[in-house]
């Protein structure tokens, strides 16, 4: 293993996993590459071996001019993580953008000055749109992808580089990419069994992150019930998810740090039709009953009168939303 000193990478790792909500435990030495972690939330786990360079600039005379590469050094070939999955990674500093390719394709000896490329075309598209597959022209499908996107390329890490194997697959994995919304149950259908889950998943994940990435610049990073940053702060919808008229328009979300995340989730807090933040005393009295009100003052007294609104009136919490919001949580508000 070789000691890593030219660049913090491994702390936009973790950084990109933390956001996510996962967590990181170190499996070896984070002054060593390549970096082995733990990953994990409440529900799943993955242990990784992660190869990581810098992209660099590689187009010249014998070579395409939108050629971005990793220069492989260290390494003389690429070990597989026993139980887990092994990622070879490089960094585009300038889009702030991963691109990933396939450990697969990459066994046995390095050779002499080894290095493995991608398009720039990949790298602005991913910038753009969250993630983007490229074909080249060994065959091997590379998949660029922003750092909200780097626990979902994780998990389907395998699956994300065997779409070049089918053109009608690579060609759906392209219009995720770049038409989420258009994406449905007849074309998830359409797709070779064995990558339909992924589909799904990888469709879900880029809606979820433009919604979030929307909840969240409208807020100033703020938590609307107590003003609270910190990267702290999450995009929750006001008409659950799980209600069929649920929308992922930004005026149906709102920033809220997790402590009151889960509180306005589980009908402690929400807001009326003014923007009032209402506390539930009745909820309140039943936890006081209970013995599990501790705190219950504090929680109350530091709660804004009003939400943090967005400057953009079309961003805003829309009333209608609310109102239904608060009928699906049993809420009896008459303001």
């Amino acid at each position: 293993m070789h000691r890593h000193q030219k660049y913090s990478l491994l702390e936009k790792i973790v950084n990109s996993i933390n956001e996510d909500g996962w967590d990181v435990f170190y499996l070896s030495d984070p002054n060593f590459h390549p970096f082995r972690l733990k990953i994990y939330n409440e529900k799943e786990s993955y242990n990784i071996r992660i190869y990581i360079w810098h992209l660099t600039h590689g187009g010249g005379s014998a070579r395409p001019v939108d050629e971005y590469r990793i220069q492989i050094t260290g390494v003389d070939h690429f070990e597989a993580e026993v139980g887990g999955k092994t990622l070879i990674l490089g960094w585009w500093e300038e889009g702030n953008v991963f691109a990933g390719f396939d450990f697969n394709k990459h066994i046995g000896n390095l050779g002499f000055s080894p290095s493995i490329q991608i398009r720039e075309v990949a790298l602005r598209k991913a910038y753009v749109n969250g993630f983007s597959p490229w074909t080249k022209e060994n065959q091997e499908t590379a998949i660029a992808f922003r750092t909200d996107f780097f626990v979902e390329y994780v998990k389907n890490l395998d699956s994300l580089h065997s779409f070049g194997e089918s053109k009608n697959d690579f060609e759906a994995l392209e219009n995720i990419a770049e038409r989420p919304n258009e994406i449905n149950d007849t074309i998830i259908e359409s797709i070779s069994p064995p990558r339909q889950s992924t589909v799904a998943s990888v469709t879900k994940k880029v809606r979820d992150n433009g919604f979030k990435a929307r909840v969240l610049n409208a807020y100033s990073q703020k938590c609307a019930f107590c003003g609270l940053q910190l990267k702290l702060v999450d995009a929750a919808h006001i008409l659950p998810v799980s209600y069929s008229e649920s929308t992922d328009e930004t005026c149906n979300g709102i920033s809220m740090c997790a402590l009151h995340h889960r509180a306005f989730d589980r009908s402690l807090v929400t807001i009326n039709m003014e923007y009032q933040i209402v506390h539930n005393d009745k909820k309140i009295e039943k936890l006081s009953a209970n013995k599990l009100a501790d705190g219950v003052e504090d929680f109350v007294r530091y709660l804004r009168l009003y939400i943090i609104l967005p400057p953009a009136v079309n961003d805003r919490p829309h009333i209608e939303y609310i109102k239904k919001a608060n009928e699906i949580r049993g809420w009896e508000l008459n303001f």
